[in-house]
């Protein structure tokens, strides 16, 4: 039984069936756009709810990502000792070659494309997904000993493992998040730090100093602990020093990467940078091809992504800072004139640490979505708020409060799941209304 026919739902009830199972793919919604071709597959697909019958009589539970495992609808089978376990679980036990993971609570979709590019560059046969693009199941077929999966896992990815192995894993920061999925932080951190639980000593755990709840949380962990510090307060490790990525021993200083190949938007992209180089070195990269896979990679979609500008007034698009730490980030990435657009559906975090940021470099606020009520508060009296009702509203009042010289900025510090289906729609409407505005008589 796969539960749940998102993405990752779909590409796991795929590879079961294709080796050999008998699947029935479960999915609340009552229509299913691929229900034709999964059941030419030979997929039993249950729409509209996940009923008891079927439950009992599956032999294995595979969980999508968005699905809440501890709910009482899974205890039957596990009293019968039935396994409930997730897709990225499900698909590392077939994967023939070795795992790269990365997590974290901001950074981690750019910090996985860089390290795959970087891994691809160097000549070797890499696949990238995870939690994003590619599910890990998708990959299975084309997986061969020679294969690295770069994998963006997520915690909900990780709560549900119980066999993954990485070869190195990545864990790029914490700060609250999904709090409105995990019962307190304390469960949000013991997720994630499942990315190391299953290491041996000839595998690599790659870690940021500078965070204290992932060098706490990877005390002790069987595999070999590495650092990269993004402020180069270590002695050894990766850090930037000077004009150039380097990785420190206690004897020597070796040259990676030189600044300038980072063509990315923002400092804190710097520091996922230098987490990549980590990856990329303890894998075997060549500095050269490091430095080449940089070359012209200005970032994902919906990550920082410059939308346009207007007279004066510039557009970025950062759909996916959902959480507060991800969105101040992103507003102190410019020096001045910010008008952030903030709200949607909110997942936990303290809202107020974005007063500082805010009060150095903002000019306003829209807030907007579920949330606006909630940012309005927390921010009142730092700078100018307004809300807005739609995504066209808050372009037009963001632009507005921006003229003449500042950034309308989407970093929305909340989920999107209020107005939107996911971030990527989100950002997609943000970057038409801009557009649209641009063509707007001149007058307005």
């Amino acid at each position: 039984m796969v539960v749940g026919a998102a993405r990752s739902g779909v590409a796991a009830a795929e590879l079961l069936v294709r080796r050999g199972a008998s699947v029935v793919l479960t999915e609340a919604r009552p229509t299913l756009k691929e229900a034709e071709r999964l059941r030419a597959a030979g997929i039993e697909l249950e729409l509209g709810g996940h009923t008891a019958a079927t439950i009992e009589r599956a032999d294995l539970i595979v969980t999508s990502p968005g699905v809440v495992t501890d709910q009482p609808l899974f205890e039957p089978a596990r009293r019968r000792g039935v396994d409930v376990i997730g897709e990225v679980e499900l698909a590392s036990r077939w994967v023939q070659g070795r795992i790269i993971a990365i997590t974290g609570t901001k950074g981690k979709s750019t910090t996985t494309t860089v390290i795959g590019r970087m891994v691809q560059a160097d000549g070797r046969h890499a696949l990238v997904g995870g939690n994003i693009g590619v599910p890990l199941s998708a990959q299975v077929d084309a997986s061969t000993p020679e294969t690295i999966h770069v994998v963006e896992v997520s915690s909900f990815q990780l709560e549900t493992t119980t066999t993954f192995r990485p070869w190195i894993a990545l864990w790029l920061n914490f700060a609250d998040d999904h709090l409105d999925r995990h019962p307190t932080v304390d469960d949000y951190a013991a997720a994630k730090a499942r990315i190391f639980a299953n290491q041996h000593a000839d595998d690599v755990a790659v870690v940021n100093a500078d965070d204290p709840v992932v060098m706490e949380r990877s005390e002790g962990i069987e595999a070999l602990r590495v650092a990269f510090a993004p402020s180069g307060r270590i002695e050894q490790g990766y850090v930037v020093d000077g004009a150039w990525i380097v990785r420190r021993t206690a004897t020597e200083v070796s040259r990676l990467v030189p600044v300038s190949a980072v063509e990315l938007t923002g400092a804190h992209m710097l520091g996922n940078v230098v987490a990549a180089a980590a990856v990329a070195d303890v894998a075997g990269v060549s500095p050269r091809a490091m430095t080449e896979a940089l070359r012209g990679f200005r970032g994902l979609e919906h990550v920082m992504e410059p939308a346009g500008a207007l007279r004066g007034v510039s557009f970025v698009n950062d759909s996916k800072a959902t959480n507060v730490a991800a969105a101040r980030r992103s507003i102190e990435s410019f020096d001045a004139g910010v008008v952030a657009l903030i709200g949607g559906r909110f997942k936990g975090g303290n809202l107020r640490e974005l007063r500082e940021p805010l009060a150095a470099r903002g000019r306003g606020v829209v807030a907007i979505g579920e949330a606006a009520p909630l940012v309005q508060d927390a921010l009142q009296g730092v700078v100018p708020i307004v809300t807005a009702s739609s995504m066209r509203e808050a372009v037009q009042r963001g632009f507005e409060m921006a003229a003449p010289d500042g950034v309308v900025l989407l970093a929305p510090a909340c989920a999107s799941f209020d107005w939107f289906s996911d971030y990527a729609e989100r950002g997609r409407a943000f970057k038409e209304e801009v557009e649209a505005l641009r063509k707007e008589p001149h007058e307005r």
